[in-house]
C-alpha cells in the first residue's frame, strides 16, 4: 500500500469503475501447461495448492518488515492469532533501505519457525509511472534473481510476489508488457515458485486493466505457476463491484487473491470488507489484510504499537469477526495442518433437492458425502454450461441460496471437500425454477426487526414475527439475509443455521405456534463489522412477509 496516496478519490472512481475491462468468455479456463512446474506451492485448475495437491487458501495480514526490520515477532504474535499466511514487505533499494540476502533469509526462517506461508513483496514500485520515486518491474526482477540462492528450495513455504502496487493511474494499460516481461525474466533465470502480481491504479485495478489482460498476462508464464492480487481499498465500496470482480477470474478459471484489503472509512469512502471477507471465504479465495501496525495513518493498524492484546477494532474484525482468520484459516499441510499424508478425496455428495423455493431464495439438501477421515464442507455451484460459480457454502448437507431472480431456471449441484482440502467429484445436478413473485407482500405474515444495542464487534437484535393471517401457524422457518458478514452468535426464541450471509430460524418450544393475529419475539447477539445493515427482505415457510 501507498502510504501517502494509494487510495483513489471518488470521482475517478465513479469514472472509471464504468470503464471496467471483462475477462474471455467464462468457459476458458486457464490450466497449467502439461510441463508445468509444480516443485511446492503451486496452481493447479485456477486454485492455489500445495505440493501435495491439497488447496490452500490464504487467511493472513501484512507486515512492514522493510520499515520496521526490528518487529519480528510480528510474525509470532500474527500466527498465534490464527493466520496461516503473512505478506512481508521488503526494498530493494531503489527508494528504501535494501533488504540484504541474509535479512531475507532470515524472514523466510522465521515465518517457517511461526508455520505461516509467506508472501514476499518489493515495494519499492508501489504508484510507478505517476510517483517519481518508485522503481520498475525490471529492477524488482534484478533484485529477487539476486535472492535466487536464498529462495531456491523454498517453493512449498515462499511466494515471490514481484512487486507493490507497480502502476499508478497515469497510463495504466502500460502495465501488462512489464508485468509479462519481468515473469519471464525470473522464469528464464530458473525460478519455480509461484509468482504473484500486483494490479495497475495502486492495486485497485478500477480501469480493469488486469481484468482485461488476466489471461495474456497469465499464459505469459509457461509454468502456469501465477497468481493475481487485486488490493480492495475505497473502489470498492458496494458489494457488487467485490463480487463481479473476484467472480470475473473465478469464472474464467484464473488465480486471484485479495492481497491488500482495508476496511475503516476514510476521506475516499468506506470499503466494504465485509462483503470482501464473506465473498472470499464463499469462493475460497485468499485474504491478506493491510496491516499488522506502524502505517502513517494508524487507523489501518491492525495492532497498536505491535502489541497483539491490543487490537484496534479494525484487528478484532478481521482476526476474531465474521469470515475473519480465527474462524476461517487452516494452517499449510507441509507444516502438519490438516493431513498432509491425506490424498482420498471424499466421494460425491448426493443429487441436491429443492425446498421453500421463493422469487428469490430457496434451500438445497442433499446426501452427505464420505470421507477417509472426514467431510468439513461443501461448496454449492451454479452450472451454466461449461462454467461454474460457487454461490454458497456450508458445514452441513444443506444450504440457503439467495439474491436469485424470480421465474428463473437455474441449474445447481454440490461438491464435498475434507480438512486436507481434497475436493469431491461434483454431485448430479438438480434445476429449479424460481417463483414469478408478484405475490402480495403481506399476505398472512409481517416481521419487525430492531436493533437493540451495539458495542465494537458486536450487537444484539431482536426479530417480531406477526401471523397476519385468519389460522394459527404451527411449526415455522424464517428466512433473511445479512448483507454485511453479520454472524448469530446466541439466540433464544429460535434456533439459527448461517451460511455466509444466509440465516434460517426454527421456533423454539414456546414460540412454534403463532396464534392468527399474534406474535412471537426471538432474541439474538451477533457480531458485525463497521457496516450492520438491517436485513431487507423476510420469509416464513417459503412465502414473502412484509416488513414493520
Amino acid at each position: 500500500m501507498n502510504r501517502v496516496a494509494a487510495l483513489l478519490t471518488r470521482l475517478v472512481t465513479l469514472l472509471g469503475l464504468v470503464a471496467l475491462g471483462v475477462l474471455g468468455p467464462a468457459t476458458a479456463h486457464a490450466q497449467s501447461s502439461p510441463g508445468a512446474l509444480a516443485t511446492g506451492i503451486h496452481i493447479s485448475d485456477g486454485r492455489l495448492v500445495e505440493g501435495n495437491g491439497n488447496d490452500f487458501i490464504m487467511r493472513g495480514v501484512n507486515h512492514a518488515h522493510t520499515w520496521y526490520p526490528g518487529e519480528t515477532q510480528s510474525l509470532a504474535d500474527v500466527k498465534a492469532l490464527g493466520a496461516n499466511t503473512v505478506r512481508v514487505v521488503l526494498s530493494n533499494g531503489h527508494r528504501w533501505t535494501k533488504n540484504s540476502a541474509a535479512d531475507v533469509a532470515a524472514v523466510v526462517s522465521q515465518c517457517k519457525a511461526n508455520r505461516l506461508i509467506c508472501v514476499l513483496e518489493v515495494h519499492d514500485t508501489t504508484g510507478y509511472g505517476e510517483d517519481a520515486a518508485a522503481g520498475t518491474l525490471d529492477q524488482a526482477a534484478d533484485y529477487w534473481i539476486g535472492l535466487k540462492d536464498v529462495l531456491a528450495g523454498e517453493e512449498n513455504y515462499v511466494i515471490v510476489n514481484i512487486g507493490n502496487e507497480p502502476w499508478g493511474n497515469t497510463n495504466p494499460a502500460g502495465w501488462t508488457d512489464p508485468t509479462i516481461a519481468a515473469i519471464k525474466k525470473l522464469r528464464n533465470a530458473g525460478f519455480e515458485h509461484t509468482i504473484m502480481v500486483d494490479a495497475p491504479n495502486w492495486g485497485q485495478d478500477w480501469q480493469g486493466v488486469m481484468r482485461a489482460n488476466a489471461q495474456a498476462v497469465y499464459d505469459a508464464d509457461t509454468t502456469g505457476n501465477l497468481i493475481f492480487s487485486i488490493h480492495m481499498y475505497s473502489v470498492y465500496d458496494t458489494a457488487q463491484e467485490i463480487t463481479d470482480y473476484l467472480n470475473a477470474f473465478v469464472n474464467a478459471g484464473l488465480p486471484i487473491l485479495i492481497g491488500e484489503f482495508g476496511g475503516p472509512p476514510d476521506q475516499w469512502g468506506d470499503p466494504d470488507e465485509d462483503t470482501m471477507m464473506a465473498a472470499a471465504q464463499q469462493l475460497r479465495l485468499g485474504y491478506l489484510a493491510w496491516s499488522w501496525s506502524g502505517n502513517t495513518d494508524p487507523i489501518l493498524d491492525l495492532a497498536i504499537g505491535f502489541d497483539p492484546s491490543r487490537l484496534s477494532s479494525w484487528g478484532q474484525r478481521i482476526f476474531n469477526g465474521a469470515n475473519g482468520i480465527a474462524q476461517t484459516s487452516r494452517e499449510a499441510t507441509v507444516f502438519g495442518g490438516g493431513n498432509p499424508g491425506d490424498t482420498q478425496a471424499p466421494t460425491a455428495p448426493g443429487t441436491p433437492t429443492a425446498s421453500a423455493v421463493t422469487a428469490t431464495s430457496l434451500s438445497l439438501t442433499w446426501t452427505a458425502a464420505t470421507d477417509n477421515v472426514g467431510v468439513t464442507g461443501y461448496d454449492v455451484v451454479r452450472v451454466s454450461g461449461g462454467s461454474e460459480t460457487t454461490v454458497a457454502a456450508s458445514t452441513t448437507n444443506t444450504v440457503a441460496v439467495t439474491g436469485l431472480t424470480a421465474d428463473t431456471t437455474y441449474t445447481f449441484a454440490v461438491y464435498a471437500r475434507d480438512a486436507a482440502g481434497n475436493r469431491s467429484a461434483r454431485s448430479a445436478t438438480v434445476n429449479v425454477t424460481t417463483d414469478e413473485g408478484g405475490s402480495t407482500p403481506g399476505v398472512g405474515c409481517s416481521v419487525g426487526y430492531r436493533i437493540v444495542g451495539e458495542w465494537p464487534g458486536g450487537f444484539q437484535g431482536e426479530i417480531t414475527i406477526r401471523n397476519t393471517g385468519t389460522t394459527a401457524i404451527s411449526g415455522w422457518t424464517l428466512a433473511f439475509a445479512f448483507a454485511n458478514g453479520q454472524t448469530v452468535t446466541n439466540m433464544w426464541g429460535g434456533t439459527p443455521t448461517q451460511n455466509g450471509g444466509a440465516v434460517r430460524v426454527t421456533p423454539a418450544s414456546y414460540t412454534s405456534t403463532i396464534p392468527a393475529a399474534g406474535s412471537v419475539t426471538v432474541g439474538f447477539t451477533g457480531s458485525k463489522g463497521a457496516t450492520n445493515t438491517a436485513p431487507t427482505a423476510f420469509s416464513l415457510n417459503g412465502s414473502t412477509c412484509a416488513t414493520t
